[in-house]
């Protein structure tokens, strides 16, 4: 009977957990609930972003953010959905929230990037050293911040490996010769890395603006 009962129960009145749980297994009411239920926070999330470092920006630009976060959602077998974990303590719109705020900021850095056109349309001739608008500079910067915060316990080596791979963008190569490691150093390095920062992010989703993103 409490099976039954449960099974009964509308998709609005699931918890987060019997949510996830039914869009992971690819259930359409499920998935149609997910996004009645986090639809409006996406969207609130990606504004707080834009109206802060592009106030102009059009809707279709807030559309185009939230179509990249709904692809985000499904990509890979849903794997930034079944990567969270309700056990660190965050809520799963905080997660969502997250992903749509990075979505944000990593558009802004791809349009800061874009081709300059003059009124007629055609392209503008930009010189390297303008090729980065001080909006570019501005996230970057903040984000590095915040980055730097994270990285206050790891060692000297994996700061300086930091440094080398996610803001200078070396190559493998170039790594292992500057650090005088080995590639499968390099690599095994990188990977521990990665998921250590992502353990980061998860647990900083309850703990950062996003959080209040969620509940504003």
């Amino acid at each position: 009977m409490a099976v039954l009962a449960r099974l009964a129960r509308k998709p609005a009145d699931w918890s987060d957990e019997e949510l996830l749980a039914n869009v992971l297994r690819n259930q359409g009411t499920a998935w149609a609930e997910l996004v009645r239920r986090y639809r409006a926070l996406i969207y609130r999330c990606i504004s707080k972003v834009t109206l802060r470092y592009s106030p102009s920006m059009g809707s279709a630009d807030l559309d185009e953010i939230y179509a990249e976060v709904m692809i985000q959602l499904v990509r890979d077998d849903m794997h930034k959905l079944r990567i969270y974990d309700p056990g660190r303590g965050a809520k799963l719109g905080s997660w969502i929230g997250m992903l749509a705020v990075n979505a944000a900021y990593d558009y802004l850095r791809s349009a800061g990037r874009r081709p300059v056109l003059n009124r007629e349309g055609n392209l503008v001739e930009v010189n390297e050293e303008h090729d980065r608008s001080p909006l570019d500079h501005l996230l970057e910067k903040e984000r590095w911040d915040h980055l730097n915060e994270i990285l206050s316990d790891f060692t000297d080596k994996d700061r300086t490996f930091v440094e080398l791979y996610y803001r200078r963008g070396m190559e493998a190569e170039q790594i292992a010769e500057e650090m005088q490691i080995s590639l499968k150093t390099v690599y095994s390095k990188k990977h521990k890395i990665r998921a250590h920062l992502m353990r980061c992010l998860e647990r900083m989703a309850g703990e950062s603006p996003i959080a209040d993103l969620a509940a504003a």
